[in-house]
């Protein structure tokens, strides 16, 4: 069988622990006997971005910019007991938040639904999808921790000349932390625009949530700069495609969406982006059950799996014992990509295909063929569930027979 050719070049960015297992399985068993592809390949496991003192991490977005399309499998942001465990130089910062400051974007994520898992939020009945802010806020911070009393100040000092301006963030008494956080307008306006974008092309109506009441001047940025964008840019567009927009509070965005049905697009800045997507995800079924897609306003597509290394079951992998761990989300960062690469390329044989793999990884789930962790929550529940290699076996068996 001649494979499928994907005309224009793709940057794969590997990674670390139980998913990088995952990852050279679905490359070896869904994709390298079908298709031929030119791969830019960058190893951000962690001992590789401590060899080279992050600038791989630099690279690999550099080489989105370059490529357009990439694909990237989970990673480790580095603790204390990381740094111990493989021997670091230093913490090195999240990777996933150097490529999306990089490369200016919004991450896109939204549930995977099969028939035989339903939401654990029983009013939800159409995906919920999550628009994260992808640049600034905690994940480009600075901080401190302060051993004595002190005052702790926040100070900008015009490039022109003029005079600093000061805020007394703190006058200590003893120890204690503090940071500073920032963003941009133009990184605002783009999270903003993507968002508008992305809902009117997918015909879904988009919320919004910060906390201004209380951040009267950060958050407010936020509202104000998506209220300018809507009214010059999308109201008529909006109310002729009988879409809304609504803006709330964050926690009145939460107590509502928990009785709603779903099918909107939820705007969230960074923070609240990393944590709702999670609940999100896992309320539908599980964290690896989550396509994950960061779109920059410049043209760069990265696709990646939502979920983190699962570290627990490669130390059992590594002892030897048997994982049962769902590769559903990679499989997906690799088909999303594809399609992006196809539709880019014009090459409708390289969409097909992507799409014939995501029919038959569904197709095995709700065929009760699936991994502990949709077993303990499917309706019905399967008698034993499989293990790691063999999910993604089975659905290589159900891929071949649609060729």
């Amino acid at each position: 069988m001649s494979k499928i050719k994907v005309n224009s070049r793709i940057v794969e960015i590997d990674g670390d622990e139980m998913t990088r297992i995952m990852w050279q399985m679905v490359k070896d068993k869904l994709l390298f006997p079908y298709l031929e592809m030119d791969l830019e390949y960058y190893d951000l496991h962690v001992s590789k971005r401590d060899e080279t003192d992050d600038q791989i991490t630099q690279d690999a977005a550099n080489a989105i910019r370059k490529y357009g399309v990439g694909v990237k499998c989970a990673t480790i942001t580095p603790d204390r007991e990381r740094v111990k465990e493989y021997k670091l130089k230093q913490m090195w910062k999240s990777p996933n938040g150097t490529i999306r400051a990089m490369l200016d974007g919004t991450v896109f994520r939204s549930p995977i639904l099969v028939k035989n898992v339903k939401p654990a939020v029983k009013s939800w009945v159409k995906p919920i999808v999550i628009g994260r802010h992808a640049y600034g806020d905690v994940y480009k911070n600075a901080e401190l921790a302060i051993s004595g009393p002190g005052k702790a100040e926040i100070v900008f000092t015009p490039g022109d000349g003029g005079e600093p301006m000061r805020l007394t963030v703190q006058e200590f008494d003893g120890p204690g932390i503090f940071q500073g956080i920032h963003n941009l307008d133009a990184s605002i306006r783009s999270f903003a625009g993507a968002c508008f974008t992305f809902a009117y092309d997918q015909k879904i109506d988009v919320w919004f949530s910060v906390k201004d009441t209380i951040s009267k001047t950060y958050d407010a940025r936020f509202r104000d700069i998506f209220e300018e964008e809507f009214t010059k840019h999308w109201s008529d567009k909006f109310k002729e495609a009988n879409l809304t927009y609504f803006f709330t509070l964050i926690d009145d965005a939460v107590a509502r969406v928990m009785k709603d049905e779903g099918g909107f697009l939820w705007a969230c800045k960074n923070y609240d982006g990393d944590v709702m997507s999670d609940m999100v995800a896992s309320a539908f079924g599980s964290l690896a059950m989550m396509t994950s897609v960061l779109v920059s306003p410049h043209g760069y597509f990265e696709y990646e799996a939502a979920h983190g290394t699962v570290q627990k079951h490669y130390y059992k992998h590594q002892a030897g014992e048997k994982t049962s761990t769902n590769s559903t989300a990679i499989i997906f960062a690799w088909t999303g990509c594809l399609k992006k690469r196809g539709e880019l390329d014009n090459t409708p044989d390289v969409v097909e295909f992507a799409t014939k793999v995501e029919e038959a990884t569904i197709e095995t789930i709700e065929a009760g063929i699936m991994t502990g962790d949709m077993a303990r929550i499917a309706e019905p529940k399967p008698k034993n569930p499989i293990g790691t290699a063999e999910f993604i076996d089975a659905i290589a068996s159900r891929l071949h027979q649609k060729q």
